[in-house]
């Protein structure tokens, strides 16, 4: 496995079914800024505003033109079609309950700001991968998002100066700021 984060800003992503776990891949496709698209017999959840269904049962060609696709259908004889076409024409696949046909599986994450943390089990145990999350953010310190922010300035700064941010010892400046900015926090009683 390769963990990577992907901008899947106006991304068409296709998603079959729209159930409880349809409806949770939704939920975070719509947060990373994608275009979703449903395909389902039968509406079983609240689709977010926004994301367009189709409300009908897959058919073989509706996986054309779509970056990702999650099946969200449950149905093994209809699953084992739509593996069949995403691996023909090459596109990046995910069957919910069955991470040994799928290409990539969603991991727990906690975003803060510009700040992601993201704990995966390889699709073998999300629930494991939701309490490591948990705990990991439990441990994390204050500020973080700040910190980020405050380091990108920087290094738009640099950038700007025609100035490369390559090779700098960041982590003492890091440090620094996350001192700075738990006490601000800890003083003003934020979160």
């Amino acid at each position: 496995m390769l963990p990577l984060a992907f901008k899947c800003e106006n991304k068409r992503i296709l998603v079959l079914g729209a159930g409880d776990v349809a409806a949770q891949k939704i939920r975070v496709l719509r947060d990373a800024g994608a275009v979703i698209e449903v395909i389902t017999k039968d509406v079983l959840v609240a689709i977010p505003e926004g994301v367009t269904v189709q409300n009908r049962a897959y058919q073989e060609g509706d996986l054309t033109g779509y970056h990702l696709v999650i099946s969200a259908i449950g149905v093994p004889e209809i699953n084992d079609l739509i593996v069949r076409e995403a691996r023909a024409a090459g596109i990046w696949l995910n069957v919910v309950d069955d991470p040994g046909r799928s290409d990539f599986y969603f991991t727990a994450v906690h975003r803060e700001g510009d700040v992601m943390i993201s704990v995966s089990s390889q699709g073998s145990a999300p629930a494991v991968a939701q309490v490591v999350r948990e705990v990991v953010v439990a441990a994390l310190p204050k500020g973080l998002a700040l910190v980020a922010k405050e380091i990108r300035a920087e290094r738009d700064a640099l950038h700007e100066a025609g100035e490369t941010s390559e090779g700098r010892a960041w982590k003492p400046r890091i440090l620094e700021l996350l001192d700075q900015y738990s006490e601000d926090l800890s003083t003003t009683g934020a979160p």
